[in-house]
C-alpha cells in the first residue's frame, strides 16, 4: 500500500504530574516539569509533519493539561480534542477498543493516556518491521511525555496486534 494510505497512531504518556497525597489520582495536575515538557511534544509534531487530525485524551487532569499544551503548540492546526473517560487507567485492550472505533476519515490520531496501558499497547502493536531502537527504548522505559509514533496500512477497526510499524519513540525534555 502506498504511503499516502498509511494511518499514523501516536501514543503519548501524559507529562510529569504532581503527587499530592490529598488529591485524588484522577485530579492530579501537571508538575512544573510537566508544564515545561508537554509543549515540546507539540513542537516536535509540528517540526516533523506529524500533526494529528484527531486527539483522544484521558479525562484525568494531567492528561487534559498535557493535551492543552500540545494543542497550543499545534496552533490553528490543532483539532478539537475528544475527551475519552474510558482512557483513564485503561488497559492496552481498552485503549485499542477506543482506537478501533475511530472513523476512517481520521488518518492521524493522537491518544493521550497512562502507564502501563500506553506502553503495553505500543508493544502489542509493534510489528517485526518496526524501528528496533525505538521499540527497545519504549519497552525499556516509557517516561512521562514519551511519544510512540506508529504507522498502519489498514483500517482502524482492523488494528490489533503486531500490525503497526513503530517509526519513532520521542522523549523531549526542557
Amino acid at each position: 500500500m502506498s504511503s499516502h494510505h498509511l494511518k499514523r497512531l501516536m501514543l503519548l504518556r501524559h507529562a510529569k504530574s504532581d503527587w499530592h497525597g490529598e488529591v485524588a489520582d484522577h485530579e492530579r495536575p501537571l508538575s512544573a516539569r510537566g508544564h515545561r515538557d508537554a509543549p515540546l511534544i507539540g513542537r516536535w509534531m509540528v517540526e516533523n509533519d506529524a500533526v494529528p487530525d484527531l486527539i483522544l485524551t484521558s479525562s484525568a487532569l494531567r492528561a487534559r493539561q498535557t493535551c492543552i499544551w500540545v494543542c497550543q503548540e499545534l496552533g490553528e492546526k490543532a483539532p478539537t480534542p475528544r475527551l475519552e473517560p474510558k482512557l483513564y487507567a485503561a488497559s492496552a485492550t481498552e485503549m485499542l477498543t477506543v482506537i478501533n472505533h475511530v472513523p476512517e476519515t481520521a488518518t492521524s490520531v493522537l491518544l493521550i493516556g497512562h502507564l502501563p496501558g500506553i506502553q503495553n499497547l505500543a508493544m502489542r502493536l509493534a510489528s517485526a518491521d518496526s524501528d528496533e531502537d525505538s521499540v527497545v527504548d519504549l519497552a525499556t522505559h516509557y517516561p512521562t511525555a514519551g511519544l510512540s509514533v506508529l504507522s498502519h496500512g489498514g483500517r482502524w477497526a482492523e488494528l490489533d496486534g503486531r500490525d503497526a510499524d513503530v517509526t519513532n519513540f520521542v522523549v523531549r525534555r526542557a
